[in-house]
């Protein structure tokens, strides 16, 4: 029994990520098939009986949202890359940013992902450990930014204080931010993404070889390493 079991738990760990993966995919797909007919029917109601006939055929090919999302993506790229694009998006921004309630919503909206997806965005700087939530008990957090000019003064002692994001597991979107002082951080010989593959494992995926060798040169960043980050 014991051989059987190990063999069904290994065919479960070949299986199970696969099976994850292509729900995930087949979710989203539909997700995007549904909203692309959902279009299509609304466009069905103001066009021609001919037009709206082969509109309806469209429906029929699947994953046609995903490629018409992406040649929409594509196309306001290649728009909002010139200058007479530039000049409308900051014409559209400049409108959204009058309506109440709108404003507040899409600018931070709009802060945010310019932050994650952006070239010239630095979300997660460097990760580093932490002790949280109880002196003793350490974890990873990522270095974000420093804190507000006008929180910065209320801060307490004085010292220099840092940004950090504490990612939840295996669910790094969810967290606690943090404004701690920088003396209190110590820095890990490891990228982001290793830290949050780290993470999202739950502990379960070491970093990659490179990430441990340079760790090791540097006392792995542990806590008891005397040089703090900075």
């Amino acid at each position: 029994m014991s051989t059987l079991r190990k063999y069904l738990i290994a065919g479960l760990l070949v299986w199970l990520p696969l099976a994850i993966t292509i729900w995930v995919l087949l979710w989203v797909l539909g997700l995007l098939d549904g909203i692309f007919g959902g279009l299509i029917a609304t466009v069905v109601k103001v066009v021609p009986p001919g037009l709206g006939e082969a509109l309806r055929e469209l429906r029929q090919i699947p994953g046609l949202g995903v490629l018409t999302l992406l040649l929409l993506m594509l196309g306001t790229g290649v728009f909002a890359a010139n200058i007479v694009g530039q000049w409308w998006l900051k014409q559209w921004d400049r409108l959204l940013h009058q309506v109440p309630i709108v404003k507040s919503i899409y600018s931070s909206v709009k802060q945010v992902s310019d932050t994650l997806f952006s070239s010239k965005g630095n979300a997660f700087r460097e990760a580093v450990l932490v002790e949280y939530p109880r002196a003793g008990s350490w974890t990873i957090a990522f270095v974000t930014g420093t804190p507000a000019p006008e929180v910065a003064p209320l801060l307490g002692d004085g010292s220099e204080h840092v940004s950090i994001y504490v990612p939840t597991t295996p669910n790094p979107t969810s967290g606690f931010f943090l404004m701690v002082p920088k003396s209190q951080l110590r820095p890990l010989a490891m990228s982001v993404d290793a830290a949050l593959k780290h993470i999202i494992s739950m502990g379960v995926v070491a970093p990659n070889a490179t990430s441990t060798a340079a760790a090791d040169g540097q006392g792995k960043g542990a806590p008891s390493d005397p040089n703090p980050i900075g």
